[in-house]
């Protein structure tokens, strides 16, 4: 199990490192309509209920700090109003992301002591995601959104899996993020001991 959970926040340079949140958690939807809009928001709450975290109406400091953006062409970031504020040499970042005909991208921002402070969500909803029903996409970018995990961590295994026809959250899956929030485990890791040590919370909560 031990290497499993490694594997989860071990990223492709080999670096050990596991964030999670510390504020509350305050979602902000852009580019959906208004029939989507609690299914993306009631699936992020699903998760943080489950990791045992919170969420809040605002954040005293950012207002809100976890922003989702649906959209069908890159170009359309670089109209939004003061998003290159938010996004530093956005630019150049949407020259890239269009050149790797990529379909999803999040810049997570973080606190003074490496836990996350902010994450921002952004989904071409063209090919692979365009075709996804609105509960799978928003269940899975919620999942992707409470830790901070590897840049490869689902690439061979998607974490949500179906049952009866429904999307669900992988049990290994949901049993990480609950140890990962649990108070005894710290904001921040940089070491890969920390899988242990998830390893033993899960084992304990069995």
């Amino acid at each position: 199990m031990t290497d499993q959970i490694s594997k989860l926040f071990t990223r492709a340079d080999g670096t050990y490192l596991c964030a999670r949140w510390e504020r509350p958690i305050v979602p902000v939807v852009f580019g959906v309509d208004e029939a989507t809009l609690p299914i993306i928001k009631g699936a992020i709450e699903a998760v943080v209920t489950l990791a045992g975290h919170q969420m809040a109406e605002t954040d005293p400091e950012l207002g809100t700090n976890l922003m989702f953006f649906f959209f069908s062409d890159w170009d359309e970031l670089l109209d939004v109003p003061d998003l290159d504020r938010l996004i530093p040499d956005l630019t150049p970042l949407v020259a890239r992301l269009k050149s790797a005909d990529a379909l999803q991208y999040r810049a997570f921002r973080f606190e003074e002591n490496g836990a996350i402070k902010a994450n921002f969500v952004f989904l071409r909803m063209a090919g692979a995601l365009a075709d996804l029903p609105a509960d799978t996409l928003a269940l899975g970018q919620a999942v992707q959104s409470i830790l901070l995990w590897s840049d490869t961590a689902f690439d061979d295994q998607s974490p949500l899996a179906l049952l009866d026809g429904n999307a669900v959250l992988r049990p290994e899956i949901a049993n990480v993020i609950r140890a990962a929030y649990d108070p005894v485990m710290p904001s921040v890791a940089q070491d890969s001991t920390h899988a242990l040590r998830l390893a033993a919370r899960i084992d304990l909560a069995k």
